[in-house]
């Protein structure tokens, strides 16, 4: 007989009914009351009054009676506080139960009701059940312990249950150690100090590998998720953990397979890249991972975004395996996308013919989404693989012959990706790609087509009639095709001004007359400025070299990935996200982060930061201070995560404010000031030039160099002597990859150097090129060139060259930030020889991005309390203690990324005696 018919009854006066049969004598009767009860309350009807009567159903022996009437105390016991109270003495006398089911039952229930008043009771029998004879029962009492912290972190470290789970991870019973660690792990994450609650040490790992062997499933996950967040002391104890890990590899399960991957992918960061376990270990990840392609199409997708990840760190465990990521025609369009972003990642010259094959044959399929990335596809291996790029061209050339329209548009939006990565060399096809602007229909296709027209306008002779062509519909058009028609248009103007006099006036009459988009207005007048005013400056701003486009501009940054890879088979690695940026309601937490190579752990005792004297009070405090300096700016927009964490934002920063002005020459910024009538802001510090070249290491070429900030815009200002018998000629500057993203803007403008003679040059830079983490942060590495030879040499970027000019928190913005950094974040440094007042030094340092925020005295000491933002987006809070005739101060910086710390530091005790 079924339990259907609990759910059918609708008589009238249901409630007096139940409340006679669960007070019956008969046992048989009251069960039956008490399934009708959840049923009742299944369905979403309200049951609450008939709480007392269920309650007085505890007393029983019945283990399946005993289970409902829990079920119905954890549903209604919030919504009936002091009703739920009466359950309690029922509650303790089961944990002394002789039954362990019955003893495991009532612990479970007292952890799911989350009554403070019955939380008071639960104390003593958790305590008691922790040390139970019965596994089971000590099982569940540990996830108790996780709930009850939940509920109330504070009794639970004050009632020592944290010992006693640590105590758990040497019980001899392999569940009962899953369950502890499992329990541990979520108290872990839910600590608001930032920092692991409970520390792993090398006897608790070796009991932890021990019961690895003979956990269930999800007992191994737990553990290994435990292992992941442990650094060994050597390189001989992560070997030793890999041995006893790799086995795990073999499991049936998917999730355990992926922390196994996971914690592996740690421990290879901890021992040296050449060494023989690394490759061994790259051999046995490989088979795993092809293996859990064979699963159904949700598990393939989960398992080929968490090998995105894996690819991106260390292409060579998978580098043989390109064929498993062909796609097959019965995947479903998200497995196809992915595997066809693996496949790109994977592409090399071995393997390029075999991936433009395939490739090729996806551009022909049926599903419109999905040719569009295989045609992008072949661009990105044109951009990825050099030696193939003439081969790639061709297939798309082959593809645009087609005729296909989204396959011609696609075609050629990569085939402008491809002129900017290899100039002058496939400008060839420009012809056939013309003969197709009739059906191009997308806006990201025709603003392409359009920039390749008046990129190459000397080379196409109808070029003015072509875009011309496109200005007969220009306010119809997307705002992006229109930036590009204008932009293009006095390209062509520049090149070829006789002919195009009266085209160019069009369209600028169009942008800015006729149109009501502010950019494309903006961009108009600005134009129009430089035309009439300096034609040569206007040639310099439009036609100046461009930036080659990097290999590969879809790869996650590096601390984002080695974030990321400590979360490998978890919601973060199908996201691609730290679980910050979804998850909410989440503490500061434990962020994760791979080791450095060759880096072992070290025990370090962290003094608690002390430039605060009581924290809670006086940063309580900051919304009622004085405000020094001008009023506050608004507070960041929304999508500005200001504790975004790490260097994954270090590695990865955006466009830096006012970059859209980067290719302007110094003598430009006057012409756009005196259109917008800007007055010249105050000087920042300009550190006095370095001999970064002596002579005789540049064969008579010497040169004195500094950075600056001017108009939102770090620029390397530099002193060349020619001390060598000859003049010197063919000036050329590159910088090679750094920390902050830095490259020149334009070229380097110093002509001829005569024997004896010397030229000064100033080089604009922007700050969002290809990056590479440096060792120091700020260092730079130059090559410049001349008709000698090719010089190199390293200097110190100054770090308040990259501060922005909207560094300026608001004070509850900055409070909130304050307090949710964690107090490890926290970094100190003494400042000497610190002259003038606390006004003087916030004037000074708000010359150079570095704005107070509040001023406060505190027992006669100065506190400055200041904010700025580096042009990667992270943001930095400071706090200055300055005492009235005593030359050293203490600064106290937190941030997210406190790798900052040591430049920041540098700057400012550079500032401050400027």
């Amino acid at each position: 007989m079924t339990d259907s018919k609990y759910f059918t009854t609708t008589k009238k006066g249901e409630i007096f009914e139940l409340k006679s049969e669960l007070n019956s004598d008969k046992k048989e009767k009251k069960k039956e009351a008490v399934k009708k009860v959840i049923a009742s309350m299944t369905v979403g009807k309200d049951v609450s009054a008939l709480f007392p009567d269920v309650v007085n159903c505890m007393q029983t022996d019945n283990l399946e009676l005993k289970k409902l009437v829990y079920l119905y105390l954890m549903n209604y016991a919030k919504s009936q506080p002091d009703m739920a109270i009466m359950a309690v003495n029922t509650f303790v006398k089961d944990c002394e139960d002789s039954n362990p089911l019955i003893r495991a039952l009532a612990v479970r229930t007292m952890g799911c009701i989350r009554v403070d008043k019955i939380t008071e009771y639960l104390c003593e029998p958790l305590r008691k059940c922790l040390k139970d004879e019965d596994p089971y029962v000590r099982k569940t009492a540990a996830v108790c312990v996780a709930k009850l912290y939940d509920i109330s972190s504070s009794m639970v470290e004050d009632q020592g249950f944290l010992d006693q789970l640590k105590d758990l991870l040497s019980d001899s019973n392999p569940m009962v150690v899953a369950n502890a660690v499992a329990a541990l792990s979520e108290i872990n994450e839910a600590s608001v100090s930032g920092r692991p609650l409970v520390e792993m040490n090398a006897p608790t790992i070796n009991k932890l590998l021990t019961a690895l062997n003979e956990c269930t499933e999800w007992g191994q996950v737990f553990i290994l998720d435990a292992l992941s967040n442990y650094s060994p002391r050597d390189a001989r104890e992560a070997h030793s953990i890999c041995e006893r890990i790799t086995p795990r590899l073999a499991h049936a399960n998917a999730a355990v397979v992926l922390s196994a991957v996971k914690v592996l992918m740690k421990l290879m960061e901890m021992v040296s890249a050449d060494t023989e376990l690394v490759s061994t270990l790259s051999r046995k990840l490989a088979p795993p991972l092809v293996t859990l392609l064979s699963a159904e199409p949700e598990v393939q997708y989960v398992a080929l975004r968490n090998i995105n990840l894996v690819v991106q760190k260390r292409p060579d465990i998978l580098k043989h395996e390109m064929k498993v990521f062909f796609v097959k025609y019965n995947d479903p369009i998200y497995v196809k996308l992915e595997k066809l972003d693996i496949m790109i990642r994977l592409a090399s010259q071995a393997n390029i013919a075999q991936v433009l094959g395939e490739l090729k044959e996806y551009a022909t399929e049926v599903d419109v989404d999905f040719v569009r990335k295989a045609v992008r596809a072949i661009g990105r291996c044109a951009i990825k693989v050099e030696p193939s790029a003439e081969r790639c061209v061709s297939t798309l050339l082959e593809l645009i012959q087609t005729k296909v329209n989204y396959v011609v548009q696609e075609a050629i939006v990569v085939i402008k990706d491809i002129f900017r990565k290899y100039p002058n060399k496939y400008e060839s096809i420009i012809s056939t790609l013309c003969e197709n602007l009739d059906t191009l229909d997308e806006p990201e296709a025709r603003a392409s087509m359009v920039w390749i027209v008046g990129e190459y306008a000397e080379r196409i002779d109808n070029a003015d009639e072509l875009l011309d062509s496109f200005l007969e519909g220009f306010h119809d058009e997307n705002a992006q095709v229109q930036l590009q028609l204008l932009t293009a248009v006095v390209k062509l103007f520049l090149k070829r001004p006789a002919d195009t006099q009266e085209l160019v006036q069009h369209v600028l009459s169009l942008a800015t007359q006729d149109s009501d988009n502010p950019d494309l207005r903006d961009r108009g007048f600005i134009y129009w400025r430089l035309l009439s005013t300096d034609p040569a400056a206007a040639k310099e701003v439009v036609l100046a070299d461009k930036p080659l486009i990097s290999e590969e501009t879809d790869l996650l940054e590096p601390t984002l990935l080695d974030e990321l890879i400590c979360h490998i088979s978890s919601l973060a690695s199908v996201y691609h996200k730290p679980p910050t940026a979804f998850v909410e309601g989440r503490g500061a937490g434990v962020r994760k982060s791979l080791p450095s190579r060759g880096v072992v752990a070290e025990e370090t005792n962290t003094q608690q930061p002390t430039v605060i004297p009581n924290q809670e009070s006086l940063i309580g405090d900051l919304l009622s201070m004085d405000i020094g300096g001008p009023p506050p700016a608004p507070a960041p927009s929304s999508n500005v995560d200001l504790l975004a964490g790490g260097l994954d934002v270090l590695l990865g920063g955006g466009p830096e404010p006012g970059a859209s002005a980067a290719a302007v020459p110094g003598g430009a910024s006057g012409l756009l000031g005196d259109i917008f009538a800007v007055s010249a802001a105050p000087a920042s510090y300009v550190p006095p030039k370095q001999c970064w070249l002596p002579a005789d290491k540049g064969k008579g070429l010497e040169i004195w160099g500094t950075f600056s900030r001017q108009n939102g815009q770090p620029r390397m200002e530099m002193t060349f002597t020619n001390k060598a018998m000859q003049p010197m000629t063919g000036f050329a500057i590159q910088l090679n990859k750094n920390s902050f993203g830095v490259y020149p803007v334009g070229g380097l403008a110093v002509g001829a150097v005569g024997a004896g003679a010397g030229a000064e040059a100033a080089l604009p830079l922007a700050t969002h090129g290809p990056v590479q983490r440096m060792d120091p942060l700020n260092n730079l590495q130059v090559a410049i060139k001349n008709n000698i030879d090719v010089f190199y040499f390293a200097c110190l970027i100054p770090a308040h060259i990259l501060f922005t000019e909207d560094g300026q928190l608001d004070k509850r913005v900055f409070l909130t930030t304050w307090k949710e950094i964690p107090a490890a974040n926290e970094v100190q440094h003494t400042l000497s020889n610190v002259v003038g007042t606390a006004d003087s030094i916030a004037q000074k340092m708000t010359l150079n991005n570095i704005f107070t925020i509040a001023k406060r005295n505190v027992e006669g000491q100065d506190m400055l309390y200041q904010s700025l933002k580096l042009t990667n987006n992270i943001w930095v809070l400071l706090e200055l203690k300055l005492q009235p005739g005593n030359p050293e101060a203490t600064l106290s910086l937190k941030s997210r990324t406190v790798e900052v710390a040591t430049c920041i530091f540098q700057a400012y005790e550079a500032i401050i005696k400027s």
